[in-house]
């Protein structure tokens, strides 16, 4: 199948989707590789790759790209906190950061039959109010993204390539990066603790996924080369997370002019507070937790965990049981 942005979609298939699926219990329904690139998604993304491809981007659009585990949540915080809640009062802003600041690619992870009254429906109180009416199945997040108020802030893991070339000439984009050891010890965390991943495997074959390129969202070297090569576009920002942890004023003050919303220095640090680690953790109304395996969630933690250098701390407990 070949999409609208060039790539060639193949489901995977034989020995390879076996191995994924004995590593990774949540792939039930098959995975598929997007060539060029050799990206890795599930196999329900066709049905939403060409609605992302030909999204209508506005003028007044922020978009947060990462690949996962790289600070989306805390980036897509920020931001919405700076163009929506400077005076934390905004009426919507102890709904799910993926409701205020829509998850674009999420619909690939949920079920294909969303009843209109099933739990996560339920919990989903942005698409009852935005989208009255509308079909789930046409994707829950994709339709909450082009209805939520302008201005909206979007976030997505999805590279550049698989977004048509205005995006850019169009909207803003943060894009984070990440140091990659820290990456593979969040994402590890993230895909045992999600069902829709399922991870059993050890850690040195999640190494090895993650060294090949083959976990979905696929190789993140090759998805931080392609906002490399982006750099100088006047619409796209570079955020550095380990920048954004060792001085949150500086980095908060860099996105304010880039997004344009000229706040004062108390106004920022206020905004740093509010979306610090701990306020952020103890405002986490997670709706996600219907999703966890709960086993791992008591052991080793939840979606909040402490955004440090997991291979610190982790290589030397850890690595023993590879």
């Amino acid at each position: 199948m070949l999409l609208d942005s060039g790539h060639k979609a193949t489901l995977l298939e034989g020995e390879e989707l076996a191995q994924q699926q004995k590593d990774f219990h949540g792939y039930k329904e098959g995975l598929l590789r997007l060539n060029p690139g050799r990206w890795l998604y599930t196999a329900r993304f066709t049905k939403f790759a060409n609605k992302i491809y030909n999204f209508k981007w506005k003028t007044g659009d922020v978009v947060v790209m990462t690949f996962p585990k790289c600070g989306t949540t805390w980036t897509q915080e920020i931001i919405w906190t700076m163009r929506n809640n400077v005076n934390f009062d905004h009426p919507l802003a102890m709904e799910p950061a993926m409701d205020r600041a829509p998850f674009l690619d999420c619909d690939m992870f949920l079920p294909e039959e969303i009843a209109p009254d099933s739990p996560f429906m339920a919990e989903c109180p942005s698409f009852q109010r935005l989208c009255r009416g509308a079909d789930p199945k046409d994707g829950v997040y994709l339709q909450i993204a082009a209805a939520i108020p302008e201005p909206r802030t979007i976030k997505t893991h999805l590279p550049f390539s698989l977004f048509h070339p205005s995006l850019l000439d169009t909207a803003k984009v943060v894009y984070v990066v990440r140091n990659p050891k820290d990456v593979f010890f969040s994402y590890l965390h993230h895909s045992r603790l999600l069902v829709d991943h399922g991870f059993v495997g050890s850690m040195k074959d999640f190494m090895k996924y993650f060294i090949n390129g083959d976990l979905v969202y696929g190789a993140y070297d090759e998805h931080v080369k392609e906002a490399w090569e982006r750099r100088d576009h006047p619409n796209l920002h570079l955020l550095f997370y380990e920048d954004l942890k060792a001085n949150t004023l500086k980095e908060l003050r860099k996105l304010s002019d880039f997004i344009g919303t000229e706040l004062t220095d108390d106004e920022l640090k206020k905004i740093a507070e509010y979306t610090s680690f701990d306020q952020m953790k103890a405002r986490d109304n997670d709706k996600l937790k219907d999703f966890y395996n709960h086993d791992i969630w008591k052991k080793d933690g939840g979606f909040f965990r402490k955004g440090q250098k997991w291979w610190l701390e982790e290589k030397p407990s850890r690595g023993r049981h590879c």
